[in-house]
């Protein structure tokens, strides 16, 4: 087997099955086998998948593991990390759509330099904008503070202060990046092997940054590779009863790479004024989302 491709389903049938058609649609020139770990869904949408794909299912093709809890994303990938024996390893949202032969040219692109522990490829919104999350640096003090503040923003084509998303940089050109995003990532399973599964501390957010600098921690590259391309519906697995939860989780994501990889190499007044920022934000966009709930429901 040379590819392993990972897709969570939570709650997403209609967006998982496109992403599952984009796939098997199409002709690879090379093995692969598509790992569906539903995170225990209460909509039936694991029925209605394991009934569609029923030949997919009886030649091997796809398997299905249920998970009996929605643990997150990174214990659901984890699950089906376990039991995959192939060459390389796909982490594939469920709101995606590989287009044209997106997979064949990543793996090719991988088998041409040894060196690539990690690959990702220009994704794209459903507007054809980039998602910018596809290409990031690492979230050190100085980063995250000119996101936070807006400079970021305010100057994207700036090396200093568009570091984070990169927005000074070609998208359509391939370059090593410190992270991918999750959405996308395929990875060597030696390199697995090497640095370990993915944290399951991180819920939901900050599994796939926290992977990269493991990645790279290692001494392997991290690439963003341009010639590829999927669409992402970002946001599709997103249920709106839980938003709280996400934010939380997003925020705490934050806290949790903040403390497992730089708080040692910062004095104690950047780590009070990095807590004191992403707990701060996150307090203000609780206040946010509850009012914007209580004027718009």
């Amino acid at each position: 087997m040379d590819l392993s491709i990972i897709i969570i389903n939570y709650q997403t049938y209609n967006l998982t099955k496109q992403t599952i058609d984009s796939i098997i649609s199409k002709e690879h020139p090379f093995k692969y086998k598509i790992y569906l770990v539903d995170n225990a869904s209460l909509d039936g949408s694991l029925e209605r998948l394991q009934k569609d794909f029923v030949r997919e299912t009886e030649i091997g093709l796809i398997k299905f593991i249920a998970n009996n809890r929605n643990s997150g994303f990174a214990h659901a990938n984890n699950l089906a990390l376990k039991e995959s024996n192939a060459k390389y390893v796909l982490l594939l949202n469920s709101d995606t759509i590989i287009l044209n032969n997106a997979l064949s040219k990543c793996i090719h692109h991988m088998e041409e330099d040894s060196s690539i522990g990690a690959l990702g490829c220009k994704v794209v919104l459903p507007d054809g904008s980039l998602d910018r999350a596809c290409r990031r640096s690492f979230p050190t003090f100085s980063v995250s503070f000119y996101r936070m503040t807006g400079l970021s923003s305010l100057f994207p084509k700036s090396k200093r202060f568009g570091k984070y998303n990169l927005t000074f940089l070609d998208e359509n050109k391939t370059y090593e990046v410190d992270s991918l995003v999750g959405a996308f990532m395929l990875v060597k399973s030696d390199v697995i092997q090497e640095i370990g599964l993915l944290d399951e501390e991180f819920f939901m957010y900050g599994e796939d940054i926290d992977w990269c600098y493991r990645i790279k921690s290692a001494g392997w590259k991290v690439l963003y590779y341009s010639d590829a391309k999927i669409i992402h519906y970002k946001g599709g697995s997103n249920n709106k009863p839980v938003k709280p939860r996400l934010i939380y989780e997003f925020y705490r994501s934050m806290y949790l790479f903040y403390n497992k990889h730089y708080r040692d190499n910062y004095p104690f007044i950047i780590t009070g004024i990095t807590y004191t920022g992403i707990w701060g934000i996150y307090g203000l966009k609780i206040m946010l989302n509850r009012l914007n709930n209580v004027l718009f429901r």
